[in-house]
């Protein structure tokens, strides 16, 4: 953060703007949002759930794999939802919107399979807030395509969504001192 104007990085604004795409999401295991930038402009967003039109989990009865009692990161097949990074492709692609050279920040590590499509996709370079089952795969195959991986430190960040110092109403205030 700039001292000078209080002015927030290009990071944390992403982050603050991927964490409220994840609120979005349909999964009943994990919400994640995934934003794709370039040049500090937003590409497209998106985040896990089921294709466009399809019932949401929590319509059909739970989630298959949470049914199942199938670990998180494993079998992802069997599940009906899209991951977010998926999802923020494939709305690039049915935009024709290129992603050459591009950032992705996403809400946890990209899953193997995502991390194999982000390294086809053109995408330079992956920022993430936090970690998922098998991201050891997924950080060997982005790097052994040279696609830089960046772990970013968000203990300095404001809190999601929250505004500059001042910003808060005085029950709102009141609200966080009780807690």
């Amino acid at each position: 953060m700039s001292t000078k104007t209080n002015r927030i990085s290009w990071d944390e604004y992403f982050y603050n703007i991927v964490n409220l795409v994840s609120m979005r999401s349909a999964c009943l295991r994990r919400a994640v949002g995934a934003l794709i930038v370039r040049n500090n402009q937003i590409l497209a967003s998106g985040y896990n759930g089921p294709p466009a039109g399809h019932p949401h989990p929590d319509e059909l009865g739970g989630c298959e794999r949470d049914i199942e009692g199938i670990k998180s990161g494993e079998r992802l097949e069997l599940c009906i939802c899209l991951h977010a990074e998926q999802n923020a492709l494939l709305q690039c692609a049915r935009n024709g919107v290129s992603v050459e050279g591009a950032d992705i920040y996403v809400t946890v590590f990209p899953c193997p399979i995502c991390a194999r499509m982000i390294a086809n996709s053109g995408i330079k370079h992956v920022k993430v807030f936090g970690s998922y089952p098998g991201e050891d795969r997924s950080r060997r195959v982005l790097e052994n395509v040279g696609i830089e991986v960046e772990l970013l430190d968000v203990s300095g960040f404001r809190a999601p969504l929250a505004g500059p110092e001042g910003w808060e109403t005085e029950a709102e205030k009141s609200t966080k001192k009780s807690h």
